[in-house]
């Protein structure tokens, strides 16, 4: 028997193996694959909401006040602005002094507020996708599916599509906690 050279004998030995077997032993037609839209699962999980209301809750108030130390501001470089010319010279420059502090101090403090909002958001972003995790292999293990695949797929039918089963899952431990 003669060997198949070249590129379409290598192509088809190829086909032939992995048609034939994949890792574990299983044939191909017994895997079972499945799918989950990542992003779905985590806009929509009813922990992602929980954690967003726990990020509101807990930097609300310093976001109100810089905001309302802005509008300070603001209002204090409209003065200078609006007044100025009438003001005396010391009360221009020490006007203008406070605005200038009072930027300087309000830069520093949002730029606190940002690393502090940022490292506290990548915590529960990560919480949240630990659990996405674990619940995906959940119900992978409880559906019996060999792979389950999410980000670059083109193409999912409904039949492999399990995120629905998966939110399901999220919802029951949100409700149970």
């Amino acid at each position: 028997m003669d060997r198949p050279n070249g590129v379409a004998g290598f192509l088809a030995i190829c086909l032939i193996l992995t048609t034939m077997v994949v890792p574990g032993g299983l044939l191909a037609s017994e895997a079972s694959i499945a799918f989950v839209n990542w992003s779905r699962l985590t806009n929509e999980a009813p922990q992602a909401e929980a954690a967003l209301g726990s990020l509101e809750e807990e930097f609300g108030p310093r976001n109100r006040e810089l905001a309302a130390e802005l509008s300070d501001v603001r209002q204090l470089e409209e003065r200078l602005s609006r007044d100025g010319a009438v003001m005396t010279d010391d009360e221009q420059r020490r006007l203008q002094r406070e605005v200038v502090t009072r930027k300087r101090d309000l830069r520093r403090v949002e730029e606190e507020f940002r690393e502090d909002f940022n490292m506290r958001r990548n915590e529960e972003l990560n919480r949240l996708h630990r659990l996405v995790i674990d619940t995906v292999g959940e119900v992978a293990e409880s559906r019996g599916f060999d792979l389950v695949i999410t980000d670059g797929v083109v193409y999912a039918s409904d039949r492999v599509d399990v995120t629905e089963l998966v939110l399901d899952r999220l919802r029951e431990r949100h409700q149970n906690r």
